[in-house]
């Protein structure tokens, strides 16, 4: 790598300095919201929903840095890249103080979460989840396959898949997605299809890391969660059959689990 001279260095820096001030100005609104935030506040939740997009766009804030660095000095800015790593792990964290970080859980038991964000549409939640989406695959094909953090984007992305899932208000969705004619039709529909390819791939995601990396009972355990939460979606859209493969699949996989536990080949 050929030798970044301190002429481009200062060019760099000067070059960032606007997207060192936005991120500066943007952290400490955050810090002032949280400060004025309070259990049993009315708007709590609506604060963390805003609070969740703020850090979206810091994230990408800090990509844009990273950005900069390639095309004026050559060269991967890794701490730009690690900040909006965790910037988009701040962002999902605020979502699930909201829907919760629970893989399979019973819609049935998050309508009390619904109810405090009732105001916020579909529509809105759907364009939140795009985003976050969005910046993840940036970031992740920022840091390239060779990452270190290579195995740690299954962690990343399937806690994604899970505020994504437990998001979506699945009473209303399981209406919406059989109405053509009403409102909020398409975007249920689209958000629908978006939820299942997110739980399937996390559950091969997880899959995959036990098998060839860790063999940690709860990665295999985490790959099976979130089948049965795949199975729980295919139910509200009606579609019984890949309910039941996914079913069948989920069974396959806990036996695999059972019997390498037996034979000790995981931890």
């Amino acid at each position: 790598m050929a030798k970044i001279s301190e002429e481009t260095r200062l060019h760099f820096s000067e070059i960032i300095l606007p997207y060192k001030d936005k991120i500066n100005s943007i952290l400490m609104k955050e810090k002032t919201m949280q400060n004025g935030m309070h259990p049993g506040d009315v708007d709590l939740e609506y604060k963390k929903l805003l609070l969740c997009d703020d850090m979206i766009y810091v994230a990408s804030l800090y990509m844009a840095q990273n950005s900069l660095s390639l095309k004026i000095m050559e060269v991967k800015n890794n701490d730009a890249l690690n900040d909006a790593r965790k910037m988009l792990y701040k962002a999902i964290i605020y979502l699930e103080e909201v829907v919760t970080n629970l893989i399979d859980v019973s819609f049935v038991d998050l309508f009390p979460n619904y109810e405090r964000i009732r105001n916020t549409v579909i529509e809105k939640r759907y364009v939140t989840i795009r985003k976050l989406g969005l910046a993840i695959k940036i970031l992740k094909d920022s840091f390239g396959d060779n990452s270190k953090w290579k195995w740690s984007f299954v962690e990343l992305e399937g806690r994604f898949a899970t505020v994504a899932k437990n998001l979506l208000d699945m009473k209303e969705a399981g209406k919406d997605y059989f109405d053509p004619r009403g409102a909020h039709y398409e975007t249920t529909v689209l958000y629908m299809r978006l939820i299942i390819k997110l739980l399937n791939n996390s559950a091969t995601a997880y899959r995959d890391k036990y098998e060839l990396s860790t063999r940690r009972i709860d990665d295999m355990r985490n790959a099976i969660k979130y089948l049965l939460a795949l199975r729980k979606v295919y139910v509200v859209i009606g579609n019984s059959e890949q309910a039941e493969e996914v079913k069948k699949k989920a069974v396959v996989w806990k036996d695999k689990m059972d019997s390498d536990q037996k034979k000790g080949l995981s931890n």
